[in-house]
């Protein structure tokens, strides 16, 4: 499988584009960490905590559909949005090709 591009956009509103490996099963929340972008993700990936929160600025219809976990955990946040994911809930796939997510904060953590 192919690499994907992953926008990100920073908080001067630059963009950072990463190219991410769709064969190693990582999350996007992995993905971020590991790119060193500062994301806390408490919870390691479970979905518990929020502080993972992205917003999808670009290609949020190409991703899998939200879970009832994941809408829950969203809900308790302030700064929600129509197009607000958990990127600990987004596994990297050929189908985010060319999305674009700005990080959202610490969540509840």
């Amino acid at each position: 499988m192919p690499d994907i591009n992953i926008h990100v956009q920073n908080a001067d509103n630059s963009i950072t584009t990463l190219q991410g490996p769709t064969d190693m099963g990582l999350s996007l929340m992995e993905f971020l960490k590991a790119s060193e972008f500062d994301i806390l993700a408490t919870c390691g990936g479970m979905a518990l905590c929020a502080t993972c929160h992205v917003e999808v600025l670009k290609g949020f219809d190409t991703l899998p559909e939200i879970t009832n976990d994941e809408y829950a955990m969203l809900d308790t946040l302030p700064n929600i949005t129509d197009t607000s994911r958990l990127s600990c809930q987004l596994k990297l796939s050929e189908q985010m090709e060319g999305i674009t997510v700005k990080i959202m904060g610490d969540g509840l953590a």
